[in-house]
């Protein structure tokens, strides 16, 4: 039986990383630096989990873009900071909505009997922001709200995922985790639980190995989604709790030679 269902964040409940790009590029200039993110470096930068690490990794990796600035750690986090403090602002004003299917699935999901919780290595004040923006009154709460305050370690480590499983009291194979990324979806499968992709604006890749199903996001009975990989193959529809259950059950049950 599985008795929970983990969400990711960022690219998972919602398109957000262009807004966080939108939030570093303001941050540095009202730092006075001459760095400006574009989508393409952006995507390249998402490699590296952590704002904080995204930047200093940008001052070694592109120093003629960085103009040969390298900046001392507590400067790094204090432009991080004004960046999650832009993020937030950004998303109060109603920048961008919830993807679709996330409450529909979260909703099936408590409605049978699962809590659902959140799984993810992004700063707890970014999490508390989108769910105060996005999250609906009438939507499940939260059973556990993991981040990187109680896993500091960056997916695609396992930390935050055995983390769950602990405070949850649950066992890997009685959850599901929905991810956006390979290393994500590597992060769930390193933990032992079964995980499904749904693909976002900056997360794709080539294949998803880790994940036993992708899709382009959850779906709604207007806005079918399209499977790009399931245990049943391709197709599109609307991936429910019943169906998702159903696939992470065959995926994990061996095929007769």
């Amino acid at each position: 039986m599985v008795r929970a269902l983990l969400f990711d964040v960022d690219g998972t409940l919602a398109e957000t990383e262009a807004l966080h790009r939108r939030a570093f590029n303001a941050a540095f200039a009202a730092a006075g630096l001459p760095w400006r993110w574009s989508p393409q470096r952006y995507a390249e930068l998402l490699r590296v989990a952590g704002g904080r690490e995204r930047i200093a990794h940008f001052q070694s990796a592109y120093p003629h873009e960085a103009a040969g600035i390298v900046l001392a750690p507590d400067t790094i986090a204090t432009i991080h900071r004004d960046k999650n403090a832009r993020y937030a602002q950004m998303l109060a004003q109603g920048a961008l909505p919830l993807r679709p299917g996330v409450v529909r699935l979260a909703q099936e999901a408590a409605a049978s009997g699962a809590c659902v919780a959140i799984v993810t290595t992004t700063s707890p004040e970014n999490v508390a922001a989108l769910l105060a923006a996005l999250w609906p009154d009438d939507a499940p709460p939260f059973a556990a709200l993991i981040t990187a305050r109680e896993a500091p370690r960056k997916k695609p480590d396992p930390q935050a995922y055995h983390v769950a499983l602990c405070q949850l009291g649950i066992a890997a194979h009685e959850a599901i985790a929905i991810e956006d990324t390979a290393h994500g979806a590597q992060a769930a499968a390193a933990a032992g639980i079964p995980v499904l992709v749904t693909e976002s604006e900056y997360g794709k890749a080539p294949e998803y190995p880790a994940a036993f199903a992708v899709v382009d996001h959850l779906g709604e009975p207007d806005l079918p989604a399209r499977w790009l990989h399931t245990p049943q193959g391709g197709g599109e529809g609307v991936v429910t709790w019943a169906l998702l259950t159903k696939w992470a059950a065959c995926a994990a049950t061996p095929t007769a030679a």
